[in-house]
Order: C-alpha cells, then structure tokens, then sequence
C-alpha cells in the first residue's frame, strides 16, 4: 500500500499547489469571484492559523504538527492492507503536505507562512483543495476502519503464525 499512498498524497499535493498558484495569478488578496451567486464563490485570503483562522500565533506549531502527520503516515503505509484505509490516509497526507508546503515557502517566512485559502461556500469558512482532502480522508479512513477492521488487521502474512488468540486459516 505504501506505493498507492505516495501516488495519491503526491497528486492531492500538487492538485493543491497548482490550484493555488492559478488563484494567486488571477485574484487579488481578498478580491471575490461569484461562481453560484453568493453561495459559492473564489475568495483569495491568506491564513496564518488553523480551521476558521485559529491560532494564528503559532504558525510553526501547525507547521511540526503537518509535518509529523506526514511522517507518522509514511511510517504507517508499511502496515496498511486494507484499500480504503490507505486512501483515507492518503488524502490525509496529500492534505496536510499541501498545506505544509505553504506554510515552509510563503511569506512571512520559513515555518511560518500563510496558508492559501480561496474556496468559500456560503457562510462557511474559507478553505482550499488541501483542507478538502484533509477531510475527505477523515471520512473515508472512519468509514473504512467500520467496514474493513483494523489498518493492520487481515489475513496474516504468509509464512507468519496468526495473532495469539486469532485462529489460524488453512485452505
């Protein structure tokens, strides 16, 4: 699964930062673009905090949390067998490096930039592709770990005994 992981979490990534590089070329800092009345709409702001712009004085915090999420999952995606989990995980990790991304190379400066944000629905707070993934991969790794079991759970490796307590399937 690790190869599967990296595919999508590099294309979630990259999905991110070309959508914001096309944002940041068009719009202007808080300029508003109507794409479904005002429903829904382009909105270039800059956040320096979390969800709904918390936190902001601690940049670099959220900055080592993305980036230990990043790790923590590359580390993970060795013991994934179930195909939903990874995705979920995935998109997780595609998110949060997207993120991270601006939060290591924007202004104001290294472990401190400002996130890109530029989707805004109704009265909502204004996200980007990143933040989307992020909790899309929420809902799918929660969905996936009811419906499959436990992210290292399975059928165990051939040529290795079954968990003590877990019988042993022989066909």
């Amino acid at each position: 699964m690790p190869a599967l992981m990296a595919v999508i979490g590099i294309a979630v990534a990259v999905a991110d930062q070309a959508s914001k590089a096309a944002v940041l070329a068009n719009l202007e800092p808080g300029e508003t673009v109507p794409l479904i009345g005002d429903w829904f709409r382009l909105r270039l702001v800059f956040n320096s905090g979390a969800a709904f712009s918390l936190g902001e004085d601690y940049t670099w915090l959220f900055s080592l949390i993305q980036l230990a999420f990043v790790v923590v999952i590359a580390v993970v995606s060795f013991r994934i067998r179930h195909a939903g989990q990874a995705v979920g995980l995935a998109l997780i990790a595609g998110g949060a490096l997207g993120n991270l991304i601006d939060r290591l190379f924007r202004e104001p400066g290294f472990f401190l930039g400002h996130v890109v944000d530029f989707v805004s629905v109704g009265n909502f707070a204004i996200f980007n592709l990143a933040d989307s993934a992020i909790t899309v991969g929420v809902v799918v790794f929660l969905a996936a770990m009811i419906f499959e079991g436990e992210p290292g759970g399975g059928e165990p490796e051939p040529g290795r005994p079954a968990e003590e307590g877990k019988e042993q399937v022989h066909k």
